[in-house]
């Protein structure tokens, strides 16, 4: 075998064995109670960005340190390394614990923003379900509420409008989709539903046109003893659609809507009295 060949073999071989011990040592230490020994280990590990050794032990260090002195720092420095380790789940789950135990912490304040920004992190795609994202607003605003003053705010309200954005996208596509495979009815409560929950929304000039028009198609396919009030409430939305978007590109198409609904109340009315 050539001679440089066998050095990198051997050192090769070296560093396997080294690793084989550094990991028993550490599972020792893991399974031990020498739980002094842990946490100074724990403390080393997080200092040297060792955060998946750091977290293993600080998990095993929580329930003896439960109470005792060094349970404070255990905990932070438990969250931090799940956080740092980006595995926000498990992180916003700690720091929403940590500043439960411990309120009156230096670090409870921080602890709240980064359990709430953890959940912001975990908020999907607009497409996908909202449940995490609408928790995460939750967190923000009750951060936001009880720390009013925090040099986080700017950033939290940051967070809060582009997950807002993401709820008013994901709820419009929704009603909209119900509007695209011609479930009326749905889509009409859907419309509304969204222009009562988002005042702002940037699409709400369409939101309204779609209403007025899954008003109308669901009032015509109706039973004609609902006719009369669904038509009612057509020219009621034509109104308020008008009024609110004088100028907008969906006038004339609304305005139709507005003369065939119009004639099918006359109809109506002149059904009624024949």
């Amino acid at each position: 075998m050539h001679p440089m060949k066998k050095t990198k073999n051997i050192i090769a071989i070296c560093a396997i064995c080294l690793a084989l011990t550094s990991c028993n040592k550490f599972e020792k230490l893991l399974n031990s109670n020498d739980f002094d020994a842990k946490y100074e280990a724990a403390m080393r590990y997080y200092n040297d960005n060792s955060y998946s050794k750091a977290i293993q032990l600080f998990e095993n260090l929580t329930l003896h340190y439960r109470g005792k002195e060094n349970a404070e720092n255990i905990g932070w420095y438990y969250a931090q390394a799940l956080y740092k380790e980006k595995d926000y789940y498990s992180a916003g789950y700690q720091f929403k614990r940590f500043a439960r135990q411990f309120p009156y912490s230096d670090n409870a304040e921080e602890a709240m923003f980064l359990s709430a920004y953890c959940h912001y992190k975990e908020s999907p795609n607009h497409s996908l379900d909202q449940t995490v994202t609408r928790d995460a607003i939750e967190e923000m605003e009750a951060f936001a509420e009880r720390y009013p003053r925090s040099v986080h705010i700017p950033e939290v309200n940051t967070y809060l409008d582009e997950m807002r954005a993401k709820l008013i996208k994901k709820d419009y596509e929704i009603a909209y989709g119900y509007y695209f495979i011609e479930e009326y009815h749905a889509a009409y409560e859907s419309f509304k539903n969204f222009l009562n929950l988002y005042p702002e929304a940037p699409m709400r000039e369409e939101a309204m046109f779609y209403q007025l028009e899954s008003g109308y198609r669901y009032a015509i396919g109706s039973r004609e003893d609902k006719q009369r009030e669904r038509l009612q409430q057509v020219l009621n939305d034509f109104d308020k659609f008008s009024s609110s978007f004088a100028g907008s590109k969906h006038l004339a198409a609304a305005q139709d809507i507005y003369t065939k609904a119009r004639a099918a109340l006359t109809d109506i009315e002149n059904k009624k009295q024949q």
